[in-house]
């Protein structure tokens, strides 16, 4: 593929950008449906926060995000996690932190272990991510072990069978073919000469999309293609990366991929997440929950 095209490509965590409030798109609702979906923060061996994104519970103490958030070639070191929906809500641009869930820099007193929960250095992996020259198999997916279940959340993401959307490729009407994501990224990005702020809530949202493409160049089986410009229909942007994409309208709770790119940096519907139903990947991840 051309570097150009490549160039444009866009992975969706939030970087630390002094001053920028870096969820989902479009007509988007609360989510309340997934309690395991959480707002993660990373942080460099120095501490500092240095980028966030989103995730889902998959067993008591396993998280599955994306490959780009749990790049520790990249300065991931170690990691924090919230489960409650509105866990960034009360974010203070003054002071940079959320008095009430302690986002993004701790849990607040009473929440380690029953809300919020963490996650020590050695406890990040990645599928061997490699970033946009290798486009499609990015290898973008990721895990956390945490270092303590959160026991108020007692349900998990499901993971899919092998090769589940395979037979999507082919298919007739697969438009009409809903996937549902979440996560607590971006709502609306601006152009940068706009002079407009950018939206972010901090908050667990979703959205249905409908299936574009498994088997173009920038999928070819490694990744699922959607978008969520219509009514009733959203996307992602900067945040949602790692947050699950279910097959299925609002209540599924199976996930078949999680979020990874875009094609520019405005976010405008058009989304791609790295499927989870590759039967290596389904091995890898399986790995940490024996």
């Amino acid at each position: 593929m051309a570097r150009s095209k490549l160039a444009s490509l866009v992975f969706a965590s939030l970087i630390s950008v002094a001053g920028q409030a870096f969820a989902i798109t479009g007509d988007w609702i609360p989510d309340n449906e997934h309690p395991y979906v959480g707002l993660i923060a990373f942080y460099g061996s120095d501490g500092e926060f240095i980028w966030r994104c989103s995730g889902s519970l998959i067993s008591p103490t396993v998280v599955l995000t994306a490959g780009h958030c749990a790049d520790t070639v990249g300065g991931a070191t170690t990691a924090r996690i919230w489960f409650q929906q509105d866990a960034g809500a009360n974010y203070d641009p003054a002071t940079q932190h959320d008095p009430v869930t302690g986002y993004p820099d701790d849990c607040a007193t009473g929440t380690l272990g029953l809300l919020c929960a963490e996650v020590s250095a050695g406890h990040i992996y990645n599928f061997g991510f490699t970033g946009a020259l290798t486009v499609p198999n990015t290898h973008d997916v990721g895990i956390l072990i945490l270092d303590q279940s959160p026991s108020a959340v007692t349900e998990y993401g499901q993971l899919p069978q092998a090769g589940q959307l395979d037979a999507l490729a082919t298919a007739r009407g697969r438009q009409s073919v809903l996937f549902t994501e979440s996560g607590y990224g971006l709502t609306y990005k601006p152009q940068a000469h706009s002079g407009k702020p950018a939206t972010s809530f901090r908050v667990r949202l979703m959205a249905e999309s409908t299936l574009v493409n498994l088997s173009s160049g920038l999928n070819d089986g490694f990744n699922l293609q959607t978008q969520g410009n219509g009514t009733g229909l959203g996307g992602t942007c900067n945040g949602d990366s790692g947050g699950p994409v279910f097959l299925g309208p609002y209540a599924s709770d199976l996930i078949v991929g999680v979020t990874s790119f875009g094609l520019n940096e405005l976010c405008r519907g058009t989304d791609f997440a790295f499927r989870v139903d590759r039967q290596e990947v389904l091995d890898w991840i399986n790995g940490f929950l024996q």
